[in-house]
């Protein structure tokens, strides 16, 4: 059967969803612009980036009369080649909600905290001066009590001046991404296990694959585009297949030769069988397992983080830490998850699990891995991303065409922004972290800062978890919130929300918002910044294969609506007014370069802007070009070049590149194989025998970035979910999203075809538990936890299909506050929480 991937999108997300709305995919299929600009010409075609998820697709938009009228995929961009799922194709629409935020606000009722009344609008200057203020007297009390809530959604260089004003302006660490509740533990498991962050492979790989495994990931749904491409190899190829491991049978199971719903949390127990069967059968490859590997165990029996102060615990202080072993250590801890055990203890048949590690032990076999919140959103997240990484590299299907794990993001840029820039609290750009004196360093011989300056910020700060709690507590003072909705999506929302005895200090606090719409988070301000949204300034977003791509500025913002990166810059010319670094004003040395004196403003070139603070960033990755002796010296020592960044135009000429990047005859090419040695231009990689000394045979391997290049495989054990179903709470949740709404749906929602496609959430019963129960499709039921309850809409026949004593409901409806009822405990090394399994009860409402 042939089948291209447009057709097979049309096929799918398209028809399925104008169906749902009541529209014709006729009427549809072959347009890619908006339907009101059906018969209208744009007066020129912009270069742009999909505004959700961490595909990156890219996206031309069509502006007239100052409008942005129409979009269509991109064609030059090589992360989707002109294919748009069906938020892609609506895209354009999320500019033009009723209720777009125009102007500033400043809340004058504090009784009226936690709604949508007390606001009044106020001039930018008042604004920014109050905030300016209130952010100096609460640092000046205690520097502790400050904290910046960033997002994978920002454009990097928001992102990285953000990270200068917190970490270098105010030398604090109290800043931290919403990437945390997604990508986290896809982070520390590249640490962990490369010593380098994000993925080695790319996209190109669903072209080359014999057998696709998709772990925890719904991909048919959150990443329909790449789905595609999946899937339209495998129809073109008999002999591909797919292995769908998943707690609930979703829109990805539908096409899957093997589907395997295990019970939550035993990943790792079938994970760690896999590995032991290759082990025991002598089915690994020992010659790649010798060349290019190492062995280590961790800490276990980490507990779970139901304690605010987990990390000062004797366990939670030893959670990270990790050893060398040998190989035959390594294969007697592996021992006990048998083939037969694993089955016991997940409810997959022995036969499925034995199936697929005999896929992975077949050397003739290119098998891609791919995941997303269901490895990541977990208590022990960190270790299932490692024991993947255990199973490619025993049996060496890394880092070649169609050969690879491969780590799928959520957000825009929560690559780009939140991981590579170094928006998490304990990190700095380009993979450096606060707590090591060398990467300290660096940054300071970057940033003309003085020797030692940087010290103050050697321990991490607040990780996301860890600072609402502390806004609970009240002892976070001020926060400032970008480009996220905390208010909906956080889990265990009633310690923040005000509605328990640990949600006073959301009320008393000093909390600011910058945001496009009203949602559950600006309800709960003190003042909200009108924000300039995506193409009404320009940007820069990172995906999941590692391709920066920039989005051209388009039209103007509407009001007084502003670029966040303005407010940033805004807030550290009043915050830093008065601090020297040496003899220079503080604000000089950290943003002297995009400052215009003569106006006493930001420079009005919003690419001039983004070019030169993108310049210094760039620095980090390219200590080669440093006329400065200590900054070659030190970063090659840190292998920075392994991350090396292209010149900034570069990134608008090609739509988009993959880093690291090289200069080949002149032209900037990009790296979609890390690690494997062969002509860049072609896409390998040039950087183990040009810059470490490998002796480059051709597609041979070199993980230069890990210690004596040998990356490491993990043992990584069971342990038991922090709360299991019992008596009382029977069942499990399981939360996530739907095709047509993104988060917390403050876009979509506002797209009329994607909210009449999908309207409300609903919860989602097996049908053997909703008899029991004496519930019907259409019944209102409340999912009712230990920690609160919510009432929505049941379904026995929603598209998926959860197993019997598993429930899910979505988290895109603001009137359907499901995380009122989701755990707050997550992964002690990623702190990344687990919103994929707690204990409820279902109950008539």
């Amino acid at each position: 059967m042939e089948l291209t991937r447009r057709s097979l999108l049309k096929a799918t997300a398209i028809s399925m969803t104008m169906a749902a709305a009541g529209c014709s995919t006729k009427d549809n299929s072959a347009d890619t612009k908006s339907a009101s600009a059906a018969n209208i010409e744009p007066d020129e075609w912009k270069t742009t980036v999909c505004r959700f998820c961490g595909t990156g697709c890219g996206i031309l938009v069509g502006v007239k009369d100052g409008k942005v009228i129409a979009t269509k995929g991109d064609p030059d961009n090589r992360s989707n080649k002109s294919l748009n799922c069906i938020k892609g194709y609506y895209v354009g629409k999320i500019l033009f909600g009723k209720d777009r935020l125009t102007k500033p606000l400043i809340r004058d009722d504090k009784s009226k905290k936690g709604t949508r009344e007390g606001f009044r609008e106020a001039s930018w200057e008042e604004a920014l001066d109050l905030v300016a203020t209130k952010l100096k007297e609460a640092y000046d009390a205690d520097p502790k009590s400050v904290a910046f809530y960033g997002s994978g959604q920002q454009s990097i260089m928001e992102g990285y001046a953000s990270v200068k004003l917190w970490k270098a302006g105010l030398l604090s660490n109290n800043i931290d991404p919403n990437a945390r509740l997604c990508m986290a533990s896809a982070v520390t498991g590249f640490m962990s296990t490369f010593q380098s962050d994000e993925p080695m492979g790319s996209y190109r790989d669903l072209d080359e694959a014999d057998l696709f495994v998709t772990w925890g990931a719904n991909m048919a749904e959150m990443h329909p585009v790449l789905y595609s491409r999946l899937t339209a190899h495998k129809l073109k190829n008999s002999n591909v297949k797919h292995y769908d491991l998943t707690t609930r049978r979703s829109r990805t199971s539908e096409i899957a030769d093997v589907v395997m719903v295990f019970r939550p949390q035993t990943d790792l127990a079938i994970a760690n069988a896999i590995c032991n069967y290759v082990i025991q059968n002598n089915l690994y490859d020992q010659a790649f397992v010798t060349e290019h590997t190492q062995f280590k165990a961790g800490t276990e029996n980490l507990g779970h983080t139901f304690d605010d102060n987990y990390e000062a615990t004797d366990v939670g202080k030893v959670a990270d830490v990790d050893w060398v072993i040998t190989f035959d250590e390594f294969k007697t801890r592996v021992t006990e998850y048998t083939i037969e055990k694993a089955a016991e203890m997940s409810g997959v048949p022995a036969k499925d699990i034995e199936a697929l590690a005999k896929e992975f032990a077949d050397p003739k076999k290119k098998i891609m891995s791919l995941w997303t919140m269901g490895v990541n959103q977990h208590t022990r997240g960190t270790w299932m991303n490692n024991l993947i990484y255990n199973i490619h590299l025993l049996t060496g299907k890394i880092a070649k065409p169609g050969n690879g794990p491969f780590s799928l993001t959520g957000q825009p840029s929560a690559c780009g922004t939140a991981r590579e820039v170094g928006v998490f609290s304990h990190r700095l750009p380009a993979d450096l972290v606060v707590k090591n004196p060398e990467h300290r360093r660096y940054a300071e011989l970057i940033w003309n800062l003085p020797q030692g300056y940087l010290n103050p910020i050697e321990t991490p700060g607040f990780h996301t978890v860890k600072m609402f709690r502390e806004l609970g507590n009240g002892k976070i003072k001020f926060l400032w919130s970008m480009s996220k909705n905390w208010g909906q999506t956080m889990p265990k929302l009633n310690r923040f929300r005000g509605n328990d005895a640990n949600g006073k200090g959301v009320i008393d606090g000093f909390i600011v918002v910058s945001e496009v719409y009203p949602t559950r988070s600006t309800e709960l301000a003190d003042v909200v910044f009108p924000a300039a949204m995506w193409v009404e300034r320009e940007g820069q977003f990172g995906n999941a294969e590692r391709r920066t791509s920039i989005f051209e500025k388009c039209v103007e913002p509407p009001g007084e609506a502003k670029w966040d990166l303005w407010a940033i810059v805004q807030i550290a010319k009043r915050v830093l007014d008065g601090k020297m670094i040496g003899d220079k004003p503080a604000f000089d040395v950290l943003f002297g370069m995009v400052w215009d004196q003569k106006k006493n403003d930001l420079i009005a070139d919003e690419h001039e802007v983004n070019k030169r603070l993108w310049d210094e960033y760039r620095s980090f990755t390219n200590p080669h070009e440093s006329k400065n002796p200590e900054v070659q010296q030190l970063g090659g020592k840190l292998k920075m070049k392994a991350k090396q960044m292209a010149p900034y135009d570069e990134y608008l000429k090609q739509h988009g590149i993959a880093w690291p990047v090289r200069n080949v005859n002149g032209k900037w090419v990009e790296t979609n194989w890390r690690y494997s040695y062969g002509k860049q231009e072609d896409g390998f990689d040039q950087y183990g025998v040009e810059e470490f000394g490998h002796q480059g045979k051709y597609m041979d391997l070199d993980f230069y970035k890990s210690t004596d290049h040998k990356p490491a495989i993990l043992f990584r054990p069971f342990e038991e979910a922090a709360e299991v179903p019992d008596q009382e709470y029977p069942l499990w949740l399981c939360t996530g999203r739907v095709l047509e709404h993104w988060h917390s749906g403050t876009m979509t929602r506002r797209v009329p075809e994607l909210h009449k496609a999908f309207p409300e959430a609903l919860c989602e019963i097996n049908p053997e538990d909703a008899k029991a129960l004496g519930i019907k499709t259409g019944d209102m039921v409340k999912v009712v936890s230990r920690r609160g309850e919510v009432k929505v809409k049941a379904t026995t026949t929603g598209r998926g299909n959860p197993p019997k004593g598993l429930v899910f409901v979505p988290f895109f409806a603001e009137e359907t506050l499901i995380n009122l009822a989701t755990l707050d405990c997550y992964c002690p090394i990623s702190k990344q929480p687990d919103f994929k399994k707690c204990a409820v009860k279902i109950v008539k409402a």
